[in-house]
């Protein structure tokens, strides 16, 4: 409910009795639910705009007349607000603030830390010596690097070490093909191979022109000193690196380095766009879509710079915006990021010439992906919509939670939660449960089990996807689940629609349940295909879960329940008996005569068989 005229004002007198000092400020809803974060350099200057009756966005008087009350962090820098604002974004995701996903998810491009280096994919960074390059906005853009530069310069692929392997096999099929230098015939010396480490540092940094001005250089020099074969590879890596960098798309002059950050932003959702050109060119994109909710002010936006470029590690010397920052936020995002880069960096929105005209390409890339990603929502909420309708929701179904337990007999009973948003499945929310209280094949109340600890998690302080209140329930079963799940909520007092998804002799959807009537889903084809997707997806999940299970059970020896035996132990009877059955067979002496097997182990080992005949 949004708050009243009188608290409004009660809530700007409490923000003109603030400090003129940096901080952060939390808005809190009438649950003291935080919905929106920002930062400062005079909080009594900031907090006291959102309370007045000046001019605002309609996304900042939408979160204005929501909040309900504020706190306040004092902060003895703007660094230090910006660090504390990130942080406190992380923490209560609040849903009027942009917030990216962990870098841990994203990929890196590897040089490792050896005498003879090598280009890695990896996902994690660890403290190695070894140098990352990325980043990357996807998996797909990483081996296309990845496959461009080991060709171009000969790096090789395969899973020999050096220099302990070269000379211990004849070389590969890329070596033939002039693919690979072949370190591993002896011709290449360390010194040679690391320079085209050295040129594949510098193209994973963009800078193709300075890696093919190296070779030059090192073409000549083997030419002078006579060593033609080397310099035959550097002329010919040279001739692929000029051809890559025809194919990038130029849009400055070469040596130039810089990100280009474009944003686009109406009622219906937010997007920005970011391009990264090195050397003259862009190497690579990334846009990034945010929903209705989200506030594309000053504020967000260098919150969103800040973190972008934490999660991405380099920091070019220029960066260029096509929107405004206020002076406070643009001074405050500049000496984060300098102090991030450990060097000057310069953040400025071009007015007029060819670095305009550049910006403005960025933000319509980012008013294009804005309107692709309307359209696409506007067909998943048609089926939202007419799904509220069938089912006589209150509200639409943006949250849509389905579980489905899958078992083995009575073992391995694992409940699956998917979770569907606005119409997309949200993987990262995905969670199972192992059914731990129910003994035998009883499916209702291992239902209500894992559907008890779900809501548990609604009545806590939790933080993250489970404090996050569905729209709509459903369940893999029919009335019998569904009455089971209504009465465990009556218990709790809570009210969430929860439906069964019932399936037809062939094990396929055929309708929607509640506790009195099944509901006909069939005639609306797009409610059907949202229903049958999430049936098959939360199905898929819970079977992989448990199979998991089951997997990680049947890898674990039964000799390991044998109390005094382990893996270890376990390994060396079954190898000196050459299976269980003859473990089963044998005697206590035959047992103890093992190395590694004590007598006690065989005493435990023949009374723990004699126990199951």
């Amino acid at each position: 409910m949004p708050q009243t005229e009188k608290r409004t004002q009660e809530l700007l007198q409490k923000a003109n009795s603030l400090p003129l000092c940096p901080g952060v400020y939390i808005m809190k809803d009438r649950n003291s639910k935080v919905i929106y974060v920002g930062k400062s350099r005079k909080l009594k200057n900031r907090v006291s705009q959102y309370f007045q009756n000046s001019r605002k966005n309609l996304k900042t008087e939408r979160m204005v007349r929501y909040a309900e009350d504020f706190e306040y962090i004092v902060c003895s820098t703007e660094i230090e607000a910006l660090t504390l604002e990130n942080t406190l974004i992380k923490q209560y995701s609040p849903k009027y603030n942009i917030r990216l996903k962990d870098a841990k998810s994203y990929p890196y491009i590897k040089i490792t830390a050896e005498q003879f280096p090598r280009l890695e994919y990896t996902r994690k960074r660890v403290s190695d010596k070894a140098r990352y390059f990325g980043p990357f906005t996807g998996t797909s853009t990483v081996f296309t690097v990845l496959d461009i530069i080991r060709k171009s310069l000969g790096i090789p692929t395969c899973k020999r070490r050096f220099p302990e392997d070269i000379g211990k096999e004849r070389p590969c099929l890329y070596y033939q093909m002039n693919q690979c230098c072949g370190v591993c015939t002896g011709q290449v010396s360390a010194e040679e191979y690391n320079e085209l480490i050295r040129c594949a540092s510098d193209i994973l940094r963009g800078n193709i022109g300075g890696a093919v001005k190296l070779l030059e250089e090192q073409m000549m020099d083997f030419a002078e000193r006579e060593k033609f074969e080397a310099a035959a590879r550097c002329r010919d890596t040279i001739t692929a690196l000029k051809n890559l960098n025809q194919k990038q798309h130029v849009v400055a002059a070469p040596g130039t380095e810089q990100d280009v950050f474009g944003v686009y932003s109406d009622e219906l959702c937010t997007c920005i766009s970011a391009m990264y050109v090195r050397d003259g060119a862009v190497i690579d994109k990334s846009d990034y879509v945010f929903g209705a909710s989200i506030i594309a002010d000053s504020g967000t936006l260098s919150s969103f710079l800040t973190e972008h470029y934490r999660i991405h590690d380099y920091i070019p010397k220029n960066i260029l915006l096509s929107f405004e920052l206020e002076d406070e936020d643009m001074q405050t995002v500049t000496e984060y990021l300098s102090a991030l880069a450990q060097r000057r960096i310069s953040i400025r929105t071009p007015e007029k010439g060819d670095l305009r005209r550049l910006c403005e390409t960025v933000a319509e890339n980012a008013a294009e992906k804005a309107r692709q990603y309307v359209l696409d929502t506007r067909k998943d909420e048609s089926a939202l919509v007419s799904l509220a309708e069938l089912l006589c929701l209150e509200t639409l179904p943006e949250r849509i939670e389905a579980y489905d337990i899958s078992n083995i007999g009575s073992d391995n009973k694992t409940c699956g939660m998917v979770v569907c948003e606005s119409g997309k499945f949200n993987r990262a929310d995905y969670r199972s449960f192992n059914i731990k209280s129910v003994e035998g094949t009883d499916d209702y109340a291992s239902m209500r089990e894992a559907i008890s600890r779900r809501l548990d998690h609604l009545t806590s302080d939790a933080s993250g996807s489970f404090s996050k209140y569905p729209d709509l329930i459903l369940l893999d079963g029919g009335r019998g689940h569904v009455s089971v799940i209504k009465e465990l909520m009556r218990e709790r007092g809570i009210d969430i629609p929860v439906f069964g998804m019932v399936k037809d002799d062939f094990h396929k959807t055929r309708a929607l349940c509640n506790e009195a009537e099944e509901i006909n889903i069939a005639k609306n084809r797009a409610v059907f295909m949202l229903i049958y997707g999430i049936q098959e997806e939360v199905h898929r999940f819970s079977v992989s879960r448990m199979t998991s299970a089951k997997r990680s059970t049947l890898k674990k020896s039964s000799l390991e329940k044998i109390e005094g035996i382990g893996p270890a132990k376990a390994k060396i009877l079954l190898r000196e008996l050459g299976g269980l059955a003859a473990v089963k067979a044998a005697d206590e002496q035959t047992l103890a005569g093992i190395k590694g097997i004590s007598r006690t182990d065989a005493v435990n080992i023949v009374a723990y068989f004699a126990d199951k005949k």
